[in-house]
């Protein structure tokens, strides 16, 4: 069987359950040495987050699209699977497209789009793959080995009656994204809560005057895409805008910046990124975990 994973959170999950071996092409995001079918017009650009921003706007006013299927390769490669997704087509390429490339293969490949919208149905995404693969009972252990993480956390936090504290995580840089879809789940399991997130939904520009009324706690800075060098750099900018100096995360040093992939991605990977937050939230009852501790960094040191 030949698969094709068409976006970065299903070529994680097929490596996380040791299914590599089925992967024929992926992505030019994946973190993967097989070939890349998926391209996008931003690849190799080094552009601010208003650039990307407006770019981004461009390209869907003029209904083009962002990324692109390298034909030839995929003609070559012959897939018998392609997991595709239609959450999000700014994020990654669009099941629809997919479907119009797919037109002119001589054999049609079984095109499976993941449309998860909370975190249990990244959850259910997990099993699907498995499950497409011919692997079900690999994908049945390792959501065992996610829960009992899960679970731990859940437990340290009721035996020490932790209070959720509130958190402000944001999307994107400028403008300001509140969070969406399963980055509230996450926040949620980790012993916080974030007023301005849309459980489900997807993220949206908001006002900086709501993230002052809302006065976080806690500021987790995750744009899309970005590690925490690269976010690092555009930080000033929230630095400038009125009130910045008056938050109670300001005052109390508690802004982070971390990689973006830990929760805008839909894996099972998002499950390091609630043992994180619980770290960065509950200093005292968690540690960050060894995986991931490069992957966030304090804005103050």
């Amino acid at each position: 069987m030949k698969v094709c994973s068409f976006l970065p959170a299903a070529t994680s999950m097929i490596y996380e359950l040791g299914l590599e071996d089925y992967l024929y092409g992926v992505t030019f995001e994946c973190p993967s040495d097989k070939p890349k079918v998926v391209r996008s017009h931003l690849e190799g650009k080094k552009l601010t987050s208003v650039e990307i921003n407006d770019t981004v706007k461009e390209y869907m006013d003029a209904d083009k699209n962002l990324y692109y299927v390298d034909q030839e390769l995929l003609q070559e490669i012959q897939p018998d699977i392609i997991f595709t997704q239609h959450v999000c087509n700014v994020c990654q390429i669009g099941t629809s497209y997919v479907e119009e490339v797919v037109k002119s293969l001589p054999k049609k490949p079984k095109i499976i789009a993941l449309v998860p919208h909370r975190l249990d149905d990244i959850y259910d995404n997990l099993l699907l793959i498995a499950r497409e693969l011919n692997e079900e009972a690999k994908g049945q252990v390792r959501l065992k080995e996610l829960k009992q993480r899960e679970m731990h956390i859940a437990e340290k936090l009721r035996d020490n009656n932790l209070l959720p504290r509130k958190v402000m995580l944001i999307e994107w840089i400028e403008p300001v994204f509140n969070c969406g879809h399963w980055i509230p789940d996450q926040i949620e399991r980790a012993g916080g809560y974030d007023p301005l997130g849309n459980p489900g939904g997807h993220s949206s520009p908001t006002e900086w005057e709501a993230v002052v009324a809302s006065n976080p706690e806690v500021i987790v800075i995750a744009p899309c895409g970005f590690t925490p060098e690269r976010a690092i750099q555009e930080v000033s900018r929230l630095e400038q805008k009125q009130g910045w100096n008056e938050l109670s995360a300001v005052r109390d040093q508690q802004i982070f910046i971390v990689d973006g992939d830990l929760f805008t991605r839909p894996s099972t990977t998002l499950v390091e990124g609630i043992e994180l937050l619980a770290a960065l939230l509950h200093p005292k009852h968690f540690d960050i975990p060894a995986g991931v501790r490069d992957k966030v960094v304090s804005y103050y040191k």
